[in-house]
């Protein structure tokens, strides 16, 4: 007999010790392996992933969530409008100055670049201080 040849009568090797404390036993309920079963395991919640993919509606990226007024100058005005016409969203909107925003026409700001030479009647429509003095001339 070699020395490469000896085997030992029992195993030395003692298990595994899995799951201390309680009275479950080898795995104190914790399953066998993988993450749960691990000493201060703490799985993030699916939800925190949905929160995070919502964009907030702050900052930089997200100015305002009220509808801005649409803004047009006087000079345009004159450019597409006779004398006596109305000039409303809707009118704007059919001249093609204007785009519907999410179906429904926008606010309309009238600003004062040029000038009026034509009469003309505004209609739900916001004025700039000085596109209110001119009009009115």
């Amino acid at each position: 007999m070699q020395l490469h040849e000896l085997k030992k009568e029992y195993n030395t090797k003692k298990p595994q010790r899995v799951g201390r404390g309680g009275k479950r036993g080898t795995y104190s309920g914790r399953g066998s392996k993988g993450q749960k079963a691990r000493a201060g395991a703490k799985i993030r919640p699916a939800v925190y992933d949905l929160i995070i993919k919502i964009p907030k509606k702050r900052g930089v990226k997200h100015k305002s969530i009220t509808q801005k007024p649409v803004l047009i100058n006087l000079d345009v005005i004159e450019k597409h409008y006779h004398e006596g016409e109305i000039v409303s969203p809707q009118t704007l909107f059919e001249k093609g100055l204007v785009e519907k925003k999410a179906g429904a026409l926008p606010k309309v700001k009238i600003l004062g670049r040029g000038d009026l030479t034509k009469k003309l009647t505004f209609k739900k429509c916001q004025f700039s201080q000085q596109a209110l003095a001119k009009t009115k001339k």
